[in-house]
C-alpha cells in the first residue's frame, strides 16, 4: 500500500481545513485529486509530505506511519513532487541536466559529486521525457512546458514509490499541455511510480488515471473508479451547477448546461 488515510482531520487557526478524510491508494494505482481552489488540496498535499500533521486520524505514506516512524526529510526523499513551490526554488542558471541530477540528492542545486550511475540515470530520464536535446540549456531559458518536464525528471531521479504532480499544466498553452500530458501518460504506463495528479480541470484526466477523488470544502465528496465518479450527475452536485460530462477516447470533457 502506498497511502492510507483513516479519519484524518486537520485544524488550523481554529478552522477545520480537512475533515474525516479516508483514502487508500494501492501500489500501481494512479489517482486524480480533483477540487476547486480552496477545497483543501494544498493542505492535503502538505500532510502527505509531512509538513503538516493531522489533528486527528491516522496517516501512513509509503509505509511510514505518522507518529511512529521518523518522518520529515526521510519521508520526503521517497516522494517525488512537482509543484509551483519547487519550481520557484530552482536556480535558473542551472542546466536542465543539473536540475535533474539534483533530484538524486533531493536538493536545490548540486552540492555533491554525482556518481557515474546517477549521471547515466539522469541522461536516460532526459531522453525518456524528450528533454535530452536541451539538457545543457539553463533552466530559466526553457519554456514553461520544458521546465515542467525537467522538474518531473528531477522528481523521478530518486526512484520514488509516489509521484505527486500538483497542477503541472498551469500556464501552458494547449499544445504544451498535451505534450506534457503525453509524457505523464508514458511514465504511468511504463511501470513508473504511483501518481497522484492534482488538478481542477476535468479534461486532464488521462486514461491511466482510473481512480479519482473529489475534494470539496475539506471533505471527500466522492472517490472511486474515474468513469463512475466523473459523471454529469456527480459533477453537477459537486460544482453546484448543472454540467454535462462527455467521454471521448477515454478522456472526459465538461461543459455548463443552461
Amino acid at each position: 500500500m502506498v497511502l492510507n488515510l483513516e479519519q484524518v482531520s486537520l485544524k488550523k487557526e481554529g478552522k477545520w481545513i480537512l475533515n474525516q478524510i479516508n483514502w487508500k491508494i494501492n501500489k500501481g494505482e494512479h489517482w486524480v485529486l480533483l477540487g476547486l481552489n480552496g477545497a483543501g488540496k494544498t493542505a492535503l498535499l502538505h500532510m502527505l509530505c509531512a509538513y503538516y500533521f493531522p489533528t486527528s486520524g491516522k496517516v501512513n505514506v509509503v509505509g511510514k506511519q505518522f507518529g511512529q516512524d521518523i518522518l520529515g526529510e526521510k519521508l520526503r526523499q521517497q516522494i517525488g513532487i512537482v509543484s509551483s513551490t519547487i519550481k520557484g526554488k530552482i536556480y535558473g542558471t542551472d542546466s536542465a541536466y543539473q536540475v535533474v541530477l539534483s533530484g538524486a540528492f533531493a536538493s536545490i542545486g548540486l552540492y555533491e559529486e554525482p556518481t557515474d550511475e546517477m549521471r547515466e540515470q539522469a541522461q536516460q530520464i532526459l531522453r525518456d521525457l524528450d528533454c535530452f536535446h536541451y539538457a545543457n540549456r539553463s533552466f530559466r531559458s526553457l519554456s514553461q512546458g520544458e521546465q515542467q518536464r525537467v522538474l518531473i525528471g528531477r522528481a523521478l531521479m530518486g526512484n520514488p514509490p509516489l509521484l505527486i504532480l500538483d497542477e503541472p499544466t498551469n500556464g501552458l498553452d494547449f499544445i504544451a499541455k498535451e505534450k506534457l500530458l503525453e509524457s505523464i501518460e508514458r511514465i504511468a504506463s511504463n511501470g513508473g511510480p504511483t501518481i497522484i495528479y492534482v488538478t481542477h480541470h476535468v479534461e486532464e484526466i488521462l486514461p491511466v488515471f482510473n481512480k479519482t477523488l473529489l475534494l470539496r470544502e475539506g471533505t471527500v465528496f466522492a472517490k472511486g473508479d474515474s468513469k463512475e465518479i466523473i459523471t454529469s450527475t456527480n459533477l453537477s452536485d459537486f460544482f453546484g451547477m448543472k454540467v454535462e460530462v462527455n467521454w471521448s477516447e477515454e478522456r472526459p470533457s465538461l461543459k455548463k448546461v443552461k
